[in-house]
């Protein structure tokens, strides 16, 4: 199963700006005086042992996660990040017709306002389907691209397909079941198996009761997945102040996969206000916490940035 993030935001999209590129710019070259960098030949080695926050960006786009099972494309939400998605899918397509299974956790913008820049959506030839338990969920799609809001309606190429809750189906020889989260308006987790690899969804959901006996339903969903990738928007602190928000933090990540005897623990669906120094400190923050109260656990974990990719 190979994983590749091309949103890792929640929210709202949150490009880079010129005064944090230059911030980075600025730290990168103070760096390179330091090392006493002379020669060209030098640069791509010594790049690589620049912090990540000053090397890379951790990206600005919305929710959307791609996933091969096998000959299946499937899609982890549509938001901004599905058109760079889409465009990579007519490249490599070769003039073949592009199918592709989209799974929507709810239809919150963040999480729905790329679709109409999916291009692939345009060519009829195409086979393009939606999933999701949430009601009328096809009517919820088609009036965000009413003539009010967007030029275009959806296209005919999009068919539809509702989830019952906890009902497992497939998708060619890849398991799949939902189970509901936390969240204002309803959003649905998913959890993902081919090949005897499971990889668990758990964006935009909160945990307000922290005992063993409330977070069961969920540990028992994410239970020895290989990989979860999980909603940690905000920091510890944000979360008490922002509570009924429909977010969680690395902390409650942590403590929920160890638990469920998790393997990997992505962090995503960063906050658009969390620049990305933030985000790396509140990463390195999450090991010390594993390498401190859990020294003995296996529990790898990953920051979302745009363009990582996961093989499990």
């Amino acid at each position: 199963m190979d994983i590749r993030f091309w949103g890792v935001r929640g929210s709202i999209a949150s490009p880079l700006t010129n005064a944090v590129f230059r911030t980075k710019i600025e730290e990168a070259v103070q760096l390179t005086v330091k090392a006493g960098i002379t020669e060209e030949s030098q640069i791509p080695d010594f790049v690589k042992t620049l912090p990540p926050d000053i090397r890379q960006v951790v990206g600005g786009d919305t929710a959307c996660v791609e996933i091969r099972t096998g000959e299946n494309i499937l899609i982890l939400d549509c938001g901004t990040g599905i058109r760079r998605l889409g465009l990579e899918l007519i490249h490599n397509s070769g003039g073949q017709n592009i199918e592709a299974h989209i799974l929507l956790s709810h239809t919150h913008w963040d999480h729905i306002n790329g679709l109409p820049f999916f291009v692939p959506g345009f060519n009829p030839n195409n086979n393009l389907i939606i999933y999701g338990s949430l009601p009328g969920l096809e009517e919820r799609i088609r009036k965000q691209q009413a003539f009010e809001y967007f030029p275009v309606p959806l296209p005919e190429t999009f068919k539809f397909v509702h989830l019952e809750e906890g009902e497992p189906f497939r998708i060619g020889n890849t398991d799949i079941v939902t189970m509901g989260l936390n969240h204002p308006g309803g959003s649905y987790g998913y959890r993902i198996t081919h090949d005897n690899k499971t990889l668990v969804y758990a964006t935009d959901s909160e945990y307000k009761d922290l005992s063993a006996h409330a977070l069961q339903p969920f540990t028992d969903f994410f239970r020895n997945a290989d990989m979860l990738i999980f909603d940690a928007q905000f920091t510890l602190v944000e979360n008490v102040e922002k509570e009924n928000w429909g977010h969680s933090n690395i902390f409650c990540g942590i403590d929920m996969a160890i638990e469920a005897d998790v393997g990997k623990l992505v962090f995503t669906h960063h906050d658009p206000a969390h620049e990305d120094k933030e985000l790396w400190d509140k990463f390195q923050k999450a090991n010390e916490y594993l390498d401190i109260y859990q020294p003995e656990q296996d529990l790898r974990l990953y920051l979302a940035t745009e363009g990582l990719n996961i093989t499990i």
